[in-house]
């Protein structure tokens, strides 16, 4: 009888072993997300009375005064995930996804597609990224066994975080184009060819968008500790023109021309946006949110279809609605209390003109758990990272993208802004959030080293 060979068994590649230890904490220390948001509550409140040294009475008046100033944002929000994910999952769009999630043949054709899908899809919208990102996810774990995919998960959320420091609309880029935003007088209108698409941002963007890349095609864990998806995909269309009388009420909600008309007219008003205002400076979030609802007109062609899309899809919207608010209490609390400025005002007081970006992406890194809104974020940072960089004659605009890079990099930490993919795939935060944060470690490295060497190579004008 021959010898029979004994394989070794295998523990996956060096990174899978490496990014193990996040999950093991996650499974351990992650919560459900609206309970990760009550604790971040708990910790500033008694951050404010200790370094703050506020009133605890106050603070509570702090909390619920802030708890109602996101309400138009977290309405923007919801809205905007529901119009999204509508758009995503018209059957139109999930066969275009599932066709070309059918081209990727191995594991390592599956992870660059869905980096390159991830990273095009987030320059369009963040919120259609996170929604077409996680189908999309689906379809190739669908079609290429063998895949990670809480991997999958993690790497498209960072491509859809990650995307928004390189793209149009985010918050803070569009603010700071338009006229009138709150610090013209001190930096004036700056236009996203000064604030985005410079060497230094270009640099930094690529060098992490290719080890984004590698991680995702490297992390490579053994046969048996492959979490394969779990969750049935619905390849089928769902009739939504079910009509059960022909009486005029059924033919004017299963007519075509109601929202063809108003199909027509939205692109009428997009086109006017564009030619009046120029690309960049029309998008804003309502015109976002509008392009995509004028898209979903023709994708769905019916009244009684298309209202029935959306409402398939508001439960996507769910958390982020009902959680925002909570996040707004925490955001009042650093504000009114002056926790937040005594944080940032801390961390900049050890910076020079060299490393100021850098303590300018910390800074944002870590208020950004607690307030999860670049725009907020901004009106409260902004003021404190120019002034500093005025002060130590620091380029401006590296400080400025810094702090993007910041705000959007403990979005991989913070959960609020994963709830819309987690729902889509029915996990709970724990089964990401490891991936999520073995990630976000190496989007640290890479910033801060980015932002220590690559200005003292590379000449760039500032203001």
């Amino acid at each position: 009888m021959p010898n029979e060979t004994l394989q070794p068994r295998s523990n996956g590649s060096f990174l899978w072993r490496f990014s193990k230890k996040f999950q093991y904490a996650a499974d351990r220390i992650i919560p459900d997300s609206l309970v990760f948001c009550l604790v971040l509550t708990f910790i500033v409140y008694f951050l404010a009375l200790i370094i703050a040294k506020a009133n605890p009475l106050d603070l509570c008046t702090y909390w619920f005064n802030g708890l109602w100033t996101q309400n138009s944002f977290a309405f923007q929000m919801g809205i905007m995930v529901v119009t999204c994910a509508t758009c995503a999952k018209a059957p139109q769009v999930k066969k275009v996804m599932n066709k070309l999630a059918g081209t990727a043949k191995t594991p390592v054709a599956a992870m660059i597609l869905l980096v390159i899908f991830g990273m095009i899809t987030s320059f369009i919208n963040w919120a259609f990224c996170t929604v077409v990102g996680a189908l999309f996810a689906m379809y190739l774990a669908k079609n290429v066994k063998g895949m990670h995919f809480p991997l999958m998960l993690a790497v498209i959320y960072t491509c859809m975080t990650f995307g928004q420091c390189l793209g149009p609309t985010a918050s803070v880029y569009a603010l700071l184009a338009t006229p009138g935003h709150f610090m013209e007088e001190a930096l004036g209108v700056l236009t996203q060819d000064i604030t985005v698409y410079n060497p230094h941002n270009l640099i930094i963007w690529c060098t992490f968008a290719l080890i984004l890349l590698l991680i995702a095609i490297f992390t490579k864990p053994p046969k048996n500790e492959i979490v394969e998806l779990h969750t049935e995909l619905d390849d089928e269309d769902v009739n939504y023109d079910v009509t059960t009388k022909e009486t005029p009420a059924d033919k004017m909600n299963g007519g075509k021309v109601f929202m063809y008309i108003i199909g027509i007219a939205g692109i009428i008003v997009l086109v006017r946006e564009f030619a009046t205002k120029g690309f960049m400076g029309a998008l804003s979030m309502n015109l976002i949110i509008f392009l995509f609802i004028v898209a979903n007109c023709f994708l769905y062609k019916t009244p009684r279809a298309f209202i029935e899309a959306y409402k398939d899809n508001m439960k996507l919207a769910c958390e982020i609605i009902v959680q925002f608010p909570f996040y707004g209490g925490i955001m009042g609390i650093m504000q009114d209390s002056g926790l937040a400025s005594i944080i940032v005002a801390g961390i900049v007081s050890i910076a020079s003109a060299t490393t100021l970006p850098v303590w300018g992406f910390i800074s944002a890194a870590v208020v950004n758990l607690f307030i999860p809104s670049q725009g907020g974020q901004w009106i409260v940072q902004g003021p404190l990272l120019m002034d500093a960089a005025t002060q130590l004659g620091a380029n401006k605009i590296d400080v400025i993208n810094a702090f993007v890079y910041g705000d959007e990099c403990t979005n991989l930490l913070q959960p609020l802004y994963l709830i819309p993919m987690l729902a889509v795939v029915n996990m709970k935060l724990k089964d990401a959030w490891g991936m999520c944060a073995f990630v976000c470690l190496f989007w640290f490295i890479v910033v801060i080293l980015g932002y220590l060497i690559v200005p003292g190579l590379v000449p760039m004008a500032g203001i």
